[in-house]
């Protein structure tokens, strides 16, 4: 495999192929089309492979990179065949992320030096921000890990009664209030409970509106302002979730969140009922903010921790 190191169990890496068997299907089928009847990449096979990338939600800025990798190799080596296209495809991408994403790639290892460690996860509504945090506490408690989770996405009634029955099934605490509280009131009341408790992860939900972009940043502002009175370099993690099956409204999600706050690291969700797989690269490379997890079924286990060269390998296997 040279590069793309098998790192992954063997069921992990099959959940993965499977659930972007979809984004596969439809990039390469596109792929098929453009460079039908042709032998050489030349300019024209160049224009069609920007527009399949472009259509397969890599982003533009992102398609631009590869197509330039790829018009360099093309004058290094004086000639290509639309045979070597697949090859050359799947070294350039993975060489682009290779630049562009950091961190641990391998499990759900915390970084040492924060106890209790604090995650804020933010995101709209309806991306799997809060199926997201549950899937997270099941990993971290197989791990052995004391776990505490924070209901502070308190304007919806069901977002609250959902982490609730994701502590329940994981068998963690939960800190919640009534419906209308006070968001950062909740975020407080979790940290003081998790210190109490002595637990090594927080996992805190909030509301996902964003209608109003002041309202939003003043919002997760005041919550980690209040966090800090308890944990003062909390947050030590403000995670994005962003729904793959939405494509380049994706893009503009995390456009706007990392503008409202300071966000560090991403999940993309859903990528297993979609073809917009590849908005995975081009997000991972243009907001130079790691992916740290995505998303490919509904299992606990379906939550995968997001190793660049699996993802590639597994998107461009054959």
């Amino acid at each position: 495999m040279g590069i793309f190191k098998n790192i992954f169990s063997s069921q992990k890496k099959e959940s993965l192929d499977k659930g972007l068997e979809k984004s596969k299907s439809s990039f390469f089928s596109k792929l098929s089309k453009a460079v039908a009847g042709k032998s050489k990449v030349d300019d024209a096979v160049l224009d069609e492979l920007e527009d399949v990338l472009i259509s397969s939600d890599v982003g533009v800025a992102t398609t631009l990179k590869i197509i330039e990798r790829i018009e360099a190799r093309v004058a290094r080596d004086h000639y290509l065949g639309t045979t070597e296209l697949h090859r050359i495809l799947r070294e350039e991408i993975a060489g682009l992320l290779a630049e562009t994403h950091t961190g641990n790639e391998i499990d759900f290892t915390l970084p040492s030096g924060s106890k209790p460690h604090v995650v804020m996860v933010v995101g709209v509504n309806g991306v799997g921000k809060t199926t997201t945090i549950g899937k997270l506490a099941a990993q971290f408690t197989a791990q052995g890990k004391k776990v505490v989770l924070g209901a502070a996405d308190t304007f919806r009634a069901a977002a609250i009664d959902q982490l609730a029955i994701w502590a329940t099934r994981v068998g963690v605490p939960i800190v919640r209030q009534e419906m209308g509280s006070d968001p950062a009131s909740v975020a407080y009341d979790t940290l003081q409970s998790a210190l109490s408790k002595n637990a090594e992860v927080v996992l805190i939900d909030t509301a996902g509106r964003l209608h109003n972009k002041v309202n939003l940043m003043n919002e997760l502002g005041k919550i980690k302002r209040v966090m800090q009175k308890v944990v003062p370099d909390a947050p030590h993690e403000v995670l994005l979730v962003l729904d793959g099956s939405t494509g380049q409204n994706a893009f503009e999600q995390a456009t706007q969140f990392t503008k409202a706050t300071d966000v560090n690291s991403l999940a993309v969700t859903k990528l297993d009922g979609t073809a917009k797989g590849g908005v995975v690269i081009g997000i991972s490379d243009q907001f130079q903010i790691p992916v740290k997890y995505i998303g490919v079924g509904e299992g606990i286990d379906d939550l995968q921790v997001f190793n660049k060269f699996e993802f590639v390998d597994s998107f461009f296997s054959v």
